[in-house]
């Protein structure tokens, strides 16, 4: 595991690997990196450790000899998959950075596919599909932009407001990333957050990353349904995503252009806050109350007749599940009702 030099790009690709008590799931993912027909001698590859309590430090190390340059983070306390990758990215010294889940794994030769891609089309980021895995069943999941294989300015992933885009395809892992996002800031996620960490990351990337490109490849084996998955768990770190999508408004708020995409994130507000909304509808009195106190502050500090006219556009259950945390109800009942 020897350094091919010092500067800020010494390896092609940084492969940041975060992993929490994924003991049953390494040896499948570490074997997958194995065959990215990548030069390996020109890849880093960075595990992070998060505070396991399973044998994931002891299978990092054994399989770290399988590969010619690695670095292991390990935390003593677990600081979360937001902070995990960031401190990836400060490991990283990759021309071009790319992100794996403990608990996942790559096609063949996928990675392989995505540094050509990017190197020839000279994006700042391209982004793939990835296979949905629930079990035994797969299911493809493509990324929502028709235009394939050409360089798109980043913002084209963002609208139409009535349409699934980029930005509703949040996931680190469904791409590659050259580091000129990482010195800039854009590849970081807002530190400390449990969940939910990939949405203001998205909506970041797409305003201000420059240029992107959909990619055909082979894809990224996603594991849903995990019993220890947090997406699984229904406590105060599934309230998350109320502060990401205060981040998405400022970030947007901040833009050039925040007329046009203003729609576009309020419509994401409320389609998320209806499924939360559900999810809560079972939860402690106590968590319903935080959940519902903290979603109005939100709403409140939106604009009101934007906000208005989507939440009227939207169906009837979404109207119905997000009403309690809309301001000024007593408008919306009568505008609702005529």
């Amino acid at each position: 595991m020897t350094d091919p030099g010092a500067g800020s790009a010494a390896f092609d690709l940084s492969v940041i690997v975060p992993s929490k008590n994924c003991a049953p799931y390494l040896p499948t993912a570490l074997t997958s990196l194995l065959d990215q027909d990548l030069d390996l001698g020109r890849t880093q590859f960075i595990f992070v450790n998060d505070g396991s309590t399973d044998d994931t430090a002891e299978l990092l190390d054994e399989w770290a000899t399988r590969f010619d340059h690695v670095e292991i983070i390990s935390n003593g306390t677990a600081v979360g998959l937001a902070d995990g990758r960031n401190l990836g990215l400060d490991a990283a010294r990759g021309e071009h950075i790319a992100f794996l889940d403990g608990d996942d794994w790559l096609a063949p030769g996928h990675l392989a596919v995505l540094l050509e891609a990017i190197r020839s089309l000279g994006t700042d980021f391209v982004r793939c599909d990835h296979i949905r895995v629930t079990g035994k069943r797969r299911e493809l999941r493509r990324a929502p932009m028709a235009v394939r294989n050409v360089p798109i300015p980043a913002r084209a992933g963002i609208l139409p407001v009535d349409q699934t885009t980029l930005v509703d395809y949040p996931f680190a892992w469904a791409g590659m990333f050259h580091r000129r996002l990482a010195d800039t800031g854009l590849l970081r996620f807002p530190s400390g957050f449990m969940t939910a960490e990939d949405r203001p990351w998205i909506w970041d990337l797409h305003l201000n990353g420059g240029t992107c490109a959909v990619i055909d490849s082979p894809g990224v084996c996603y594991r849903r349904g995990l019993s220890d998955s947090l997406s699984q768990v229904l406590d105060e770190r599934q309230l998350y995503f109320i502060p990401a999508f205060g981040k998405i408004f400022d970030v947007v708020r901040r833009d050039a252009d925040r007329d046009l995409f203003l729609l576009k994130a309020i419509r994401n507000w409320l389609a998320i806050l209806e499924h939360q909304a559900k999810r809560f509808d079972t939860a402690p009195w106590q968590l319903r109350r935080q959940f519902s106190t903290e979603a109005q502050a939100i709403s409140d500090s939106l604009p009101w007749e934007v906000l208005k006219t989507v939440l009227l556009e939207s169906s009837r259950d979404r109207r119905t599940a997000v009403l309690q945390m809309m301001p000024h109800r007593a408008e919306l009942i009568q505008e609702l009702i005529r």
